[in-house]
């Protein structure tokens, strides 16, 4: 937001101050200023001028010959603007001037001297009109400079907007000179308006609140008889520095007081509106806007409306069929107060935001929409001397903020302040904020002002911030608190993040990612992937984000896409949240979940399937010492998954994952060329399981032998096959066995050997061959059967 020193100053006297050094402190007390602009600095020697004759250029049809007395002496000048004639005053640049950063000097223009410029407000920097030339007034005195005439040199500072969330009574110009009188301890002017009981007498304007809940307050007053259509130029520069442009007279009053006061304001065209209601539609429908776009309006979107028929967005726009025009001399003015919550749901539900909906977001204060009211009709009845009011100003007021009492003593201040300040010092900086305060026995009774009662100031901390800000928090002396420190434990499931994150970046080499909660519908629909999942977001930006994520894969996925090109076999990995479905209570089904993708130009599909087996098995081992069973998948959940490649991870009898191939379809859309695989499990089983201990074994004296016996069995058979048989056969001297070697080959026709290698020893003596080879005898007969 823009902020004009010199619209400060006429409600705080800023005289002898130095007004940067005055805007930095603004920054520590109350808002951060992002940058200081210094406007006018540009426009030198700029002067009233003339013109005495124009000539057509004999070489141009666009360009003129002029002679322009710039009071002191005529000037030759040559100019291109399209409503030069005699005898109109203009600014004028002599040269040695400079406008816009360019110094005037003497210049040859299509064959002939021009020694001076003629100026455009836009080259001024006082608007945007560029048109044609800025006519003056016809008794201005020839040579006056243009900075006597106007207020152009200014001091412009933008706050950011941010940092002005919780505050709505700083969305004007009048708040924030409250809080330079604050810290500078100057007096703040009361603002010049009329009062409304002075036009009790006349008739009220007929206003139908019929939806209380959304609207606070509607004042509405008419007036007929303006005649008025153009601004002042110094309105017409303060809105245009603080980034607001000139529409017409009556419109320009509504954006001048929204910056002054903070309140927005509609003008109606009395014509189209002599009356009020304000409602919400049961149905749909479009409804056109002041920028003549058509937009959606549904159940939920506060109108108002004259003879049942909509003429603004509550908040947020008016129509474009009310609108004020060229020809407008009545209107019906409003000044209101609306739901935050309502608005701000509306704009987004349109993709609409205005400096009117921005305000109302904040929650401004009711009491605020007479002082508005009173300050436009001070306006409007000064600078158009024959307006007429011919309504009262009409008020209903249906919902109203509690009044916020505080109340606590100088001890508390002290404790939470750690400095001294004195009871005379507290009193004067809340009575400068606006705050009603008494003072007993260093007991302090405090009434917050409406303007900061609406979602600021609800706690007795909030006025020890109020205090000490205006204090100044440069000005405290740095000590060390004495304050109880204990340190705090990470939960344990932290700890196996930890440990897991770290086993697949330092010894598998994968790369951790971060992705939204929600699906990126877009970029999944690139790889041939339906966004599911059973939660969705209400008030979504973009349509592509309205789905919450049941599965980390698919946002692996895009990732895996965007970064193919990046090496020919790498992997990537995340733990986070997804949600499946919902709970008994309604509320969401969490879940924290590991997702691993792996890729690969270089590796077979069959390669990167047993390195993802082998990482799963690993982090079972490493986090839990807890050896995972994989098992083939009969059928999958997903569409993406491969229909046969895929195998689901048990912890016991209870599922915690799964890792799969993907889909061909979908893996030709990444690239036809790589494998990928991927799998998920679910982290909050695995930090169920309980610690299983490594249980060492003193080694054998005696040396052992290893036995390999080779089995021809089934393609499809399972190493259980084998395993089982060997668990199940009982002989002292078998201290473990593993898989050995798988060997395939067509000429085994549908048969695979597979290897397994035993490892014979016993603890009191060395084994003979004829001891091992009678258990061996018995273990081929066992298979056998």
């Amino acid at each position: 937001m823009l902020i004009s020193m010199n619209w400060i100053g006429e409600f705080v006297d800023l005289s002898g101050l130095d007004l940067d050094a005055l805007i930095s402190k603004f920054t520590l007390a109350t808002a951060e200023v992002e940058e200081i602009y210094h406007k006018g600095e540009d426009v030198i020697g700029v002067v009233a001028a003339k013109i005495l004759s124009v000539e057509n250029h004999p070489k141009s049809k666009k360009l003129h010959l002029l002679k322009v007395d710039a009071g002191d002496k005529v000037y030759d000048v040559v100019c291109g603007a399209p409503n030069v004639e005699v005898g109109i005053i203009v600014p004028f640049v002599p040269m040695g001037g400079s406008v816009g950063g360019m110094d005037i000097k003497e210049a040859e223009i299509a064959g002939y001297k021009s020694y001076g410029m003629c100026c455009s407000e836009s080259e001024l920097g006082i608007s945007d009109d560029h048109s044609g030339l800025m006519i003056l007034p016809e008794d201005t005195k020839l040579g006056t400079s243009i900075k006597d005439l106007y207020a152009i040199d200014d001091i412009v500072f933008e706050v950011d907007n941010k940092s002005l969330t919780n505050r709505p009574d700083l969305w004007g110009h009048y708040g924030i000179a409250r809080e330079f009188a604050a810290i500078t301890k100057r007096p703040l002017k009361p603002i010049d308006k009329v009062n409304h009981e002075d036009y009790a007498n006349l008739p009220e304007v007929e206003i139908d609140i019929q939806d209380t809940e959304h609207c606070y307050r509607y004042i509405g007053t008419k007036a007929e008889n303006v005649t008025k259509k153009v601004s002042p130029v110094d309105m017409r520069i303060r809105l245009f520095y603080c980034g607001s442009r000139a529409i017409n007279f009556l419109a320009d009053i509504t954006n001048y007081i929204m910056l002054e006061l903070g309140q927005p304001m509609h003008a109606f065209d009395m014509r189209q509106v002599n009356k009020v209601e304000v409602k919400r539609f049961d149905n749909k429908f479009k409804f056109e806007t002041l920028d003549q776009v058509e937009r959606d309006i549904d159940e939920n979107t506060l109108m108002i409306c004259s003879n049942d028929e909509p003429v603004a967005i509550a908040g947020i726009m008016g129509g474009y069929k009310s609108e004020i025009n060229d020809d407008t001399t009545t209107l019906l003015l409003e000044s209101a107060n609306f739901d935050g919550v309502c608005v701000r749901k509306s704009t987004s539900r349109m993709g609409h935001r205005t400096d009117a909906s921005m305000r109302y977001e904040k929650m401004l204060d009711p009491e605020l929409c007479m002082v508005a009211a009173e300050r436009y009709v001070k306006l409007l009845l000064d600078l158009d001397s024959g307006a007429k009011i011919t309504s009262a100003m009409t008020d209903a007021y249906p919902v109203k903020y509690p009044e916020i009492s505080l109340n606590f003593d100088k001890r508390y201040v002290d404790r939470y302040t750690g400095i001294e300040i004195t009871n005379d010092e507290i009193v004067e900086t809340l009575t400068a904020l606006g705050f009603k305060v008494s003072l007993e026995n260093d007991n302090f009774s405090v009434i917050v002002p409406s303007w900061r009662s609406t979602k600021d100031v609800t706690i007795k901390a909030d006025i020890i911030e109020e205090i000490t800000r205006i204090y100044g928090y440069d000005n405290f002396v740095i000590k060390t608190t004495n304050s109880p420190l204990a340190p705090v434990r990470d939960l344990p499931s932290r700890n196996d993040d930890y440990m897991v994150k770290s086993l697949l970046a330092d010894k598998f080499g994968l790369h951790e990612i971060h992705t939204y909660m929600w699906n990126d519908a877009k970029k999944q629909k690139e790889i041939g992937i339906v966004a599911e999942g059973d939660i969705r977001l209400i008030n979504s930006i973009s349509p592509d984000n309205i789905i919450i994520r049941k599965s980390l894969i698919p946002n692996e996925l895009t990732v895996i896409n965007e970064n193919k090109t990046f090496k020919p076999t790498f992997g990537i990995f995340e733990i986070a949240r997804v949600v499946d479905g919902k709970k008994e209570n309604g509320y969401a089904n969490e879940k924290k979940m590991l997702g691993i993708t792996l890729f690969s130009r270089e590796k077979s599909e069959e390669e990167l399937y047993l390195a993802v087996k082998d990482i799963v098995k690993t982090i079972g081992i490493t986090t839990k010492n807890y050896n995972f069973t994989l098992k083939n998948a009969e059928s999958v959940d997903l569409a993406w998954q491969h229909p046969v490649n895929t195998a689901e991870i048990y912890m016991g009898d209870i599922k915690i994952g799964y890792f799969t191939a993907l889909h061909p379809e979908i893996k030709d859309k990444i690239d036809k060329k790589a494998a990928i695989i991927c799998a998920e499990l679910d982290m909050d089983c695995i930090y169920s399981i309980e610690q299983s201990y490594i249980k060492y074994v003193q080694p054998s004296k005696f040396p052992g032998i290893e036995i390999d016996l080779s089995f021809l069995l089934d393609k499809n058979a399972k190493f259980e096959v084998i395993s089982n048989v060997i668990d199940s056969f009982e002989c002292p001297f078998i201290q473990g066995y593993k898989l050995a070697d798988i060997f395939e080959s067509e000429a085994l026709n549908d048969k695979k050997s597979v290897t397994v290698r035993i490892d014979f020893c016993s603890f009191d003596r060395t084994l003979s061959g004829d001891e091992i080879q009678e258990y061996l005898n018995s273990l081929i007969v066992k298979f056998a059967e």
